[in-house]
């Protein structure tokens, strides 16, 4: 480290951590253009930006000492959008700086204030926090910024995006006018160029790219799924997809509570992150992850904005994002600081051309395919199986020992199924799930305005949620509990039949799609068969069952409508209505 004399107590903190070298971003805020100057920084998540401002504001804060004076009034102040992110800063900013006498205290919402009151009123030298929870602070006199030298706003987008701007506005009004301002941020839109403008002076300006596509360190798959297979298709690439932790992401609260149930009940040690939890509860879930006493973690985009896990080596977009940056920041959970990353996209074949825009935004390419397979899974078993450290290790004289006394009761491949049971024991059990193809993307509405000869070809009927019969002979009809709620289409549909009840396309006839199941009918001839292959059927979410004779004709009838009445009829003692002519022409207005 040249950027600092020896024996500089950050050079020491940064040498414990093993950093040989830095990142672009942190070796571009110690250029001497940039000494002592405000800075407009745009980086991507990922890119080391806590230690690059924490090692920017050393100067400010140290000058030509190696050791801070005794703690008082807050020399600088970092503001972060969420909870977890300015905890984490806290706990990267205190390593860094705890040779040099630091101490670094935390102000954010869901912690007790008047604990944090007693801290500030101790003294320190940088202060943590939220932008409602330092407000409060400000307002309540608890924190005071006489003395302060730098204030940065990490992660400024994401702030305005969560609504802080009078917040921050308020902050920054309520510091000296020769403070150095670090402004911070993946992305430089409007808002924050005019913040920058009227907070700033004479800002020396940073741009990091994190590579060509902008996290050159993932590697992005999209994986076609089936609606009703979601969950399924997770259980498949978490056990695929080697990682020591996954984080999978949902888009509202409830998808959390019920994939996280889902894998629990696989046999996954999954957590939690979303915004009806509690402070202390989120501290939980991810302490679980960083000691390993979790593998997953399903979370909502609010709840995971920020979070810095180093052993994140998967992300699994359960459902898609919103637009082309939540995609981006939901990847950036992996992949960072140089480590490799995996980022997969579940995309149901109504959502491919969405999926499509949306790495297009982003500028990266992702490898389609169909969702990893049980059989995949099993033959990545063996082969785990036989680098696992219960083969690879050398034995003692105990286990050698304990091996002669099992061969002389038990055969070699009795011993080795044992073993691989008490592997297999281990691991929650892969699905079976179906590819339901590529297909070709929905007709955009430019093509439903070209001309008729332009236009391309109509779908077949089968691909409209109906299916002509074509069946030699005699059928048999059943009912599926999916319909168009869960959107259902033959495209899916067929395979899905044709595996649970091991018959062939050719024996499948006519598919009418409803709004809460299917009907289908069968070649008369395998019904049998078919109906005792669905007998077997181990998941509970599809319920495949016979029909009465002729009850495929039955319209759906909504639940809530009940039987109609009778039709009124007319009192044949009362008088008949005489017919009256229509006056002819418009009536006189003055009459």
């Amino acid at each position: 480290m040249d950027f600092f004399p020896a024996g500089h107590p950050l050079t020491q903190a940064l040498t414990e951590r093993s950093y040989t070298d830095l990142t672009s971003v942190q070796t571009a805020v110690l250029d001497p253009a940039a000494r002592d100057r405000d800075l407009l920084v745009s980086a991507q998540t990922g890119s080391g930006k806590t230690v690059a401002f924490g090692l920017a504001i050393a100067n400010t804060l140290l000058g030509e000492n190696f050791t801070l004076e005794p703690a008082g009034e807050p020399l600088a102040l970092i503001v972060a959008p969420t909870r977890e992110l300015a905890l984490q800063v806290q706990r990267e900013l205190t390593w860094l700086y705890q040779h040099a006498g630091g101490q670094v205290v935390s102000c954010v919402g869901g912690m007790d204030s008047r604990a944090e009151q007693r801290m500030l009123g101790r003294g320190a030298h940088i202060v943590v926090g939220t932008p409602g929870r330092l407000r409060d602070h400000l307002e309540r006199g608890g924190l005071r910024t006489s003395k302060l030298r730098a204030v940065v706003l990490d992660e400024a987008d994401e702030m305005l995006d969560l609504g802080f701007r009078e917040d921050l506005e308020f902050i920054l009004e309520a510091t000296p006018q020769q403070r150095r301002t670090l402004l911070f941020s993946a992305t430089l839109p409007k808002m924050i160029i005019a913040m920058a403008k009227r907070y700033q002076r004479d800002a020396w300006r940073i741009a990091v790219s994190a590579g060509q596509h902008g996290h050159a360190d993932i590697e992005y798959r999209a994986i076609r799924v089936a609606p009703n297979e979601i969950e399924h298709a997770v259980v498949n690439v978490l056990r695929y997809v080697e990682s020591p932790a996954a984080l999978v992401f949902c888009n509202t609260r409830d998808s959390v509570r019920h994939l996280q149930a889902i894998l629990l009940e696989r046999g996954f040690t999954a957590v939690a992150l979303s915004g009806e939890l509690g402070q202390n509860e989120r501290n939980q879930s991810l302490q679980a992850l960083r000691d390993g006493r979790a593998r997953v973690c399903v979370a909502t985009d609010v709840a995971a904005r920020g979070i810095d896990l180093p052993n994140i080596g998967l992300v699994i977009h359960a459902e898609l994002p919103q637009n082309g940056a939540t995609l981006q920041h939901r990847s950036g959970r992996t992949g960072r600081a140089g480590r490799k990353g995996v980022s997969v996209m579940l995309v149901q074949f109504s959502r491919r051309r969405k999926a499509e825009m949306l790495l297009q935004t982003i500028g990266v390419q992702a490898v389609w395919s169909g969702p990893p397979s049980a059989d995949d899974i099993r033959k990545l078993d063996q082969e785990r199986l036989l680098q696992s450290p219960l083969i690879a290790a050398d034995p003692s004289e105990d286990d050698l020992a304990m091996a002669k006394a099992l061969l002389a009761q038990r055969s070699p491949e009795e011993i080795a199924a044992a073993l691989v049971r008490m592997y297999q024991a281990q691991l929650p059990a892969a699905e079976e799930v179906f590819d339901p193809g590529s297909g070709a993307p929905a007709p955009t509405a430019r093509d439903a305005r070209a001309p008729r000869e332009q236009r391309e070809p109509r779908e077949p009927r089968e691909q409209r949620g109906e299916r002509p019969s074509g069946l030699p002979g005699p059928s048999k009809w059943f009912r599926l509990n999916i319909g168009r709620q869960k959107d259902a289409d033959p495209r899916w549909l067929i395979p899905m039949i044709c595996r649970h009840g091991k018959i062939t396309k050719q024996e499948i006839g006519s598919i009418r799609i409803f709004e809460r199941e299917t009907k289908f009918e069968i070649d008369a001839a395998v019904a049998e068969r078919f109906q005792a292959a669905i007998g077997q059927i181990e998941r509970r979410d599809v319920r495949i069952e016979p029909l009465a004779e002729g009850a495929h004709a039955e319209a759906e009838r909504p639940e809530s409508r009940g039987p109609r009445p009778p039709p009124r009829r007319a009192d044949p003692s009362a008088p008949k209505k005489q017919w009256q002519p229509k006056p002819k022409g418009r009536p006189n207005s003055a009459t």
